[in-house]
Parts: structure tokens; sequence; C-alpha cells
């Protein structure tokens, strides 16, 4: 099965694509809004969810989706049709490493797709050329929420350098000229809604469509993701979104 194919799909039941629910997205784009017709990018942007709710925010804004997942952009498409939003959402099928930076955007979005930019350092880097002199920068990020053990790195195909603590982000952040003005650190029911989420829709698709030639590789996938994380790393991966302001 086609791996972008494959996410969507996993992603069906939770298009924010990250362990945080949508109360607390709000608030995090809350604390990250500035003006009324704000520019907003999407680093990475999936189905779009975070853009089309910082639009919600913004009601005269308009927001750049970038993403190399032309599934999802089709779904972040019907669902911009469907709440009103086409004219202000623009959707770019391209890497968002070459997407060319103008410098001019209100607020940037990066929540878990740092590995576009290898990694938190690279994310502060390379999105933060997108933002202008008074922007946002808003980055979803994995974090160390207790020392990672042998299933837990196997797992994530990880190693203990890869994530810093939740102070260590800060200090990365900070240490890259951009100052935190709040943070969300998701909480085991986000966790466990989201990957139950991502589990169950991909095995529904798979015992729901029996016949497909995809099916078995679909479920396999589910119950091997399943085990990776109920075996490897909950509890010591935690997941935090940062709102930052450069430092003055």
């Amino acid at each position: 099965m086609d791996r972008q194919r494959l996410s969507s799909i996993a992603h069906s039941h939770h298009p924010i694509a990250a362990p945080i629910s949508g109360v607390n997205v709000n608030r995090l784009l809350r604390r990250a809004d500035r003006r009324p017709a704000a520019r907003v990018l999407d680093l990475g942007c999936g189905e779009a969810a975070w853009a089309m709710q910082a639009l919600a925010l913004h009601p005269d804004g308009h927001a750049d989706g970038v993403d190399v997942s032309r599934y999802a952009l089709e779904r972040a498409a019907a669902a911009a049709a469907e709440r009103g939003l086409t004219d202000r959402l623009t959707l770019h099928e391209r890497d968002a490493r070459t997407y060319v930076p103008d410098g001019d955007y209100d607020l940037v979005l990066c929540v878990g797709s740092t590995h576009v930019f290898d990694g938190f350092a690279g994310t502060l880097r390379t999105a933060g050329r997108h933002v202008n002199s008074d922007g946002i920068l808003l980055i979803g990020e994995g974090f160390w929420e207790a020392p990672p053990t042998p299933a837990a790195l196997a797992a994530l195909d990880a190693k203990p350098e890869d994530f810093t603590d939740l102070a260590g982000l800060v200090d990365v952040a900070e240490g890259a000229g951009w100052t935190p003005v709040y943070a969300h650190v998701s909480d085991a029911a986000e966790w466990d809604d989201y990957e139950w989420s991502w589990v169950g829709s991909l095995t529904e698709w798979a015992l729901d469509n029996p016949g497909h030639p995809d099916a078995a590789e679909a479920l396999t996938v589910a119950q091997e993701h399943r085990d990776q994380w109920l075996r490897g790393y909950r509890n010591l991966l935690g997941f935090a979104t940062l709102v930052l302001r450069r430092a003055r």
C-alpha cells in the first residue's frame, strides 16, 4: 500500500494529526492570534486542519498549506469546500523544504512534521525564515518525558539524543533566538485518543474492505504500530506545542 494513502486512512478520524484535542488546538491558536487578516503558513499541513482552524479565528486571513501527500491535500480541499474556505486556503503539493520563504507570514505552523526539517532545531531555522518580524512560530515536537527504554527506542527507530526533555526544547528554542510565550504539553488522554484513532481507523478500514488487496497489509501495520506504542513508547514520549516569538 502507498504509505501516503495509509497515513491518510489512519488519520481519517483524527485530522489534527497530533496528540492534541480540539479545545487545546483552539487555545494554542488564540495565543498565536496576531491580527484578523493574518497570513498563515502550515508546513507539512496534512489535511490542513490547523490552517483551517486558524482561518476560523482570522476572519480576513489567508492560509497556505504545504504537503507532499496528494491524498491528504485532496481531503483538505474537500474539507475547505465544506467550510467555505476554498478562497482563503491555497494548497501546495510540494516538499516543505523547497517552499520559497518570503518572510512575511504572521503565523507559521509546523506540528508533528519537524522530521521534514531534520528535527526541532532545523525547523526553528528553516520554518522561522517564513515568519515576519512580529510574527508567531508554532511548533509541535516530541520530547522524552522519562528516560527512554530499549523497547521505546526500537519502536521509534530512534536514538536517545534524537529527543531532549521539555526543558531542553525550551533551551534549543531560546538558543535559536525564539522565546516561548505559551506551550501545551499533551496529556495521557490526548495521546491515547490519538494513538487509538490512528490504529482504529486503519483497522476498521481493513475489516470493512476484506477483499481489498491492501487490507492484510493495513491490518498488519495497525497491529505493529499498536504494539510499538503500548509496549514501547507509551508514557515515555511526550509532545509539546510551543508558541514562539523572536527574542528582542
